[in-house]
């Protein structure tokens, strides 16, 4: 069903809220998108970083009323929110947990049933429109998330299902992967820099913004370092899903060269992102979970990784 139209709720993810008269100077300096990049037209990716440049949390966020809303996967919140509230102590910004103030629906090629619940969304990735007290969210080409208030949430359902067929998460995740789009989760927390999962090419860190937490580990990797690890994309035969987190193996190493970021069933086996070491991914012999484990084939990416490119935002 990836393939066709469909929607989906997305259970998977929660929403961190940080609103206040100083919630953009706060985010501004804890986060690695740039918050000045933001309207009621315009979201972004972004993460949160420790002092090394080790990622928090993952998301995409957006304005909302007076403040920021963070969708992130659901099991991060809590520390999420604990690690930000040290830090704005004495920010006129109150940050709270609200995911259950949201419903929220993925669609794929579904910009028909936007449109009939009064959504004209642009093609633009990033692009926002609202109306009728919802929110849409291109977030790739064909692909759009639907935020509605928890009080909504029925309807918006029955709506969504007279127009589109249900499909389910692994549906969406499997689109997420093609579009390259890598993802923190509980297994993954502090693993990764952002460039590993390839964020800067996907408009997740703003290299022009100043100073924020982990920003000068972040920097020096783009102007500076030689990255040893990034995102692929990697096909697996196989019906067993594997775990974010699970190592990744080359014979030629003595060690793990990688290890798994999201996956999602597909038509014929197993498709997911990974953080593999470029030397390991440039001889192609992958394997799961261990040297004489299940062999994985590279695919491409839908994106080119340029720094000229990446540094613009």
């Amino acid at each position: 069903m990836a393939d066709s139209a469909f929607f989906c709720t997305l259970s998977h993810e929660g929403v961190l809220a940080v609103r206040g008269v100083d919630a953009g100077k706060f985010l501004q300096g804890q986060l690695t998108c740039n918050i000045d990049y933001l309207s009621d037209v315009k979201a972004t990716l972004g993460a949160r970083c420790t002092q090394k440049g080790r990622m928090q949390s993952s998301f995409r966020i957006l304005i909302e009323g007076d403040g920021y809303l963070l969708a992130m996967a659901r099991e991060l919140i809590e520390a999420q929110l604990l690690d930000l509230k040290k830090y704005a102590v004495f920010s006129k910004s109150k940050l709270t947990d609200e995911s259950a103030s949201w419903a929220r629906f993925s669609l794929n090629d579904g910009d028909g049933a936007l449109a009939a619940l009064g959504l004209d969304l642009p093609q633009d990735t990033d692009a926002v429109v609202r109306a009728n007290d919802l929110i849409a969210i291109r977030v790739s080409p064909g692909r759009a998330e639907l935020w509605a208030r928890v009080d909504q949430a029925s309807d918006v359902h029955t709506r969504l299902a007279g127009l589109l067929a249900e499909g389910s998460l692994n549906d969406w995740l499997l689109g997420q992967i093609r579009a390259g789009i890598g993802q923190v989760v509980g297994q993954t927390r502090e693993s990764f820099i952002p460039q590993m999962l390839n964020l800067q090419a996907v408009g997740g860190v703003s290299f022009k913004k100043g100073c924020y937490t982990g920003q000068e580990i972040v920097a020096r990797m783009q102007y500076l370092g030689k990255l040893k690890r990034r995102l692929y994309r990697l096909n697996l035969s196989s019906n067993e899903l594997p775990e974010p987190g699970t190592p990744l193996f080359s014979p030629v190493h003595s060690s793990a060269v990688g290890e798994v970021v999201i996956a999602a069933t597909a038509a014929n086996g197993i498709e997911l992102l990974a953080v593999l070491q470029a030397d390991a991914a440039e001889d192609g012999n992958i394997h799961l979970g261990a040297a004489e484990g299940l062999a994985l084939q590279l695919s491409d990416l839908p994106y080119t990784l340029d720094s000229k490119l990446e540094t613009q935002r």
